[in-house]
């Protein structure tokens, strides 16, 4: 397979094993957390933080667990003001960096090669997050698209690349460009292959169709669907004669969609259509019950999931005055994805959370199925709290704001050409869309402005737009996790935060939470493993007897383990022979604080 090669790739390749760990350190008063409890890391996650380090923060608890991972990392477009910093070993990298620009701008000739420098460890990171059922979504434009899909082909592998997404992000035409960019780009890939990730994905919802029953069906409401086929097959080529008494051929090089005795049968059934008041070509309508539902298409329109401006007027809706954010996503586009790639108990997570978009999409989508999805967000920037979270805590309380709240339902651009063809589709699409809203608006109004024509729900709201409830804990970084600080007693982590660190680095897998103490120190299982910690962040305790492997808590593990699963067991030391312990099939791991006793003080 080929491969993308470029500056500083042998440099960044394993970056992401040396990335240290670090605790993830809940801050209580940033937080909002469900009336009555506290900030816990097991809710819906905020982290501020760079983003390659918070990725690995979340390694111990969350590795193979995210469904879903969206993610709009700069586009690199040289008017981003985003530097490439990361903290990469090699001498030679940290020439390259000390001499070249930063931030990068469009004079940067190897603004390129920092971009792909900058991805390479944090999709590696994102890959282990990632459940063995999920997808990795990330938008971009065309300016490292096409280098985005090499090192994706090369991590992820080309043959678990799903789509390639058109979102049409602008309406507007720029006059002043060589050609007026509408577009973004919205890779998809899989961990497992797409044909898998099938199974897993969800279809559309097929009330878009736009059911009705303009003939009073006692079956109910029907869209109908072209009685047509392609190719040539003989048995599938006759007349058809419509109500008006006209004779039908199947249009020029199609066939009819069945032979003339199933034709019989649906239309003896009431199944078939004649469109034009009876002289159009046969349709077969489709009862809403029928529908399992719609498998999405690769171009998304404005009219289905938003576009920049809906995107400009929800957060200045949410924050008064001017947008505090330059580039964020309307939140119907990550619904769409949510839709797609999720169930109703799904994680989903973004590591260039912006505006926070990812996380408003993921209540608001609980809020219409009573879901119980989660978010996780990691920003970088200083913004994470006064935008970021801040945009959460209204999403969740609502937020101050009288007037007239209006939301785009549909668009579609109309021309004499689609219309005269199309008329009776769109005129059904549109009471649909309105029958669906009238619930949850005020109003329903339609409007045809420049050959496009909209449908709006309007919402009179009085002093506070309406919260959509949910909570969430804000994090922070905490120091490096360094196993060697047990030498010095300096930076000693908290017991859970090294319960899940040698439970990940014993198992590569995520600990969700930490068994409560016991004489046999216990932390966590997998299906083979059984992992014990004996640990307190005391340099005293660390220093006593009391912290080492001794009989009795031999004893006490091997009355614990029924099944007789190997046992990884991490203490600064040990009273037992390891021949004893492997009779109970104990692996003992020592921690650095042993060479800290042999060497004195």
């Amino acid at each position: 397979m080929p491969t993308l090669d470029f500056k500083g790739k042998q440099f960044v390749y394993s970056h992401h094993l040396s990335v240290p760990f670090r605790e993830l350190k809940v801050v209580p008063d940033k937080s909002l957390p469900t009336n009555g409890q506290k900030p816990s890391l097991d809710d819906n996650l905020i982290i501020h933080g760079d983003n390659l380090e918070a990725l690995k923060a979340l390694l111990p608890t969350h590795a193979g667990k995210i469904d879903c991972i969206f993610i709009d990392p700069p586009y690199n477009t040289g008017n981003e003001g985003w530097c490439y910093n990361d903290n990469v070993r090699s001498p030679l990298m940290k020439e390259w960096l000390k001499k070249s620009a930063n931030p990068v701008d469009k004079e940067d000739l190897e603004r390129h090669d920092k971009w792909l420098c900058m991805m390479w460890p944090r999709l590696n990171l994102l890959s282990e997050l990632l459940s063995e059922t999920g997808t990795i979504w990330i938008t971009l434009n065309d300016i490292e698209i096409h280098r985005a899909r090499m090192i994706f082909d090369e991590i992820y592998g080309e043959e678990n690349l799903v789509t390639q997404i058109v979102w049409q992000k602008r309406t507007s035409r720029e006059n002043r460009a060589v050609f007026s960019n509408s577009h973004d780009h919205i890779l998809v890939y899989s961990k497992c292959s797409p044909d898998v990730w099938k199974t897993y994905r969800n279809l559309l919802d097929p009330s878009a169709l736009g059911y009705s029953n303009p003939d009073n069906d006692p079956k109910g409401e029907w869209t109908s669907v072209p009685f047509s086929a392609q190719g040539f097959r003989t048995n599938q080529v006759y007349k058809i004669k419509t109500p008006t008494g006209k004779l039908l051929e199947p249009p020029k090089g199609r066939c009819w969609g069945a032979t003339e005795p199933v034709f019989e049968q649906l239309k003896g059934e009431g199944r078939i259509y004649f469109p034009k008041e009876g002289e159009g070509r046969p349709r077969v309508k489709q009862y809403s019950g029928e529908s399992k539902g719609l498998v999405p298409f690769t171009i998304w329109p404005p009219s289905e999931v938003g576009d920049n401006e809906d995107a400009k007027k929800e957060i200045l809706e949410i924050f008064k005055d001017e947008p505090p954010f330059d580039t964020p996503k309307p939140v119907r586009l990550i619904e769409r994805i949510i839709e797609i790639a999720g169930k109703g108990d799904s994680t989903f997570l973004d590591s260039f959370a912006g505006s926070g978009t990812t996380a408003h999409a993921v209540l608001e989508a609980n809020k219409k199925d009573g879901g119980n999805r989660r978010f996780i967000l990691i920003e970088c920037e200083d913004y994470a709290d006064k935008l970021t979270a801040e945009r959460v805590r209204r999403v969740i309380k609502g937020y101050d704001f009288t007037g007239t709240q209006r939301e785009e339902l549909y668009k579609a651009k109309i021309t004499w050409s689609n219309f005269s063809k199309s008329a009776q589709k769109i005129l059904l699409e549109v009471e649909h869309v309105e029958k669906t809203a009238r619930a949850a608006f005020d109003k329903v109004k339609k409007e045809i402005k420049d050959g496009v024509l909209t449908v709006i729900g309007e919402r009179d709201v009085q002093e506070q737009a309406p919260g959509l409830a949910g909570s969430f804990t804000f994090c922070t970084l905490g120091e490096p996790i360094q196993i060697e600080n047990l030498l010095n007693g300096k930076g000693l982590p908290a017991f859970d935060a090294l319960a899940r660190y040698v439970f990940y680095t014993a198992t590569g897998q995520s600990l969700e939470s930490v068994a409560p103490p016991s004489i046999e120190g216990f932390v966590g299982e997998t299906d083979l493993f059984r992992v014990h910690l004996f640990y307190q962040p005391d340099l005293r305790w660390l220093r006593s007897n009391e912290a080492a492997l001794n009989a009795d808590r031999v004893a006490a593990i091997a009355t614990r383990n029924p099944a007789g699963k190997r046992t990884i067991v991490f203490a600064v030391a040990k009273f037992m022979s390891q021949k004893e312990l492997t009779k109970q099939r104990i692996e003992f791991c020592q921690l650095p604080y042993a060479v800290h006793r042999i060497l004195g003080d």
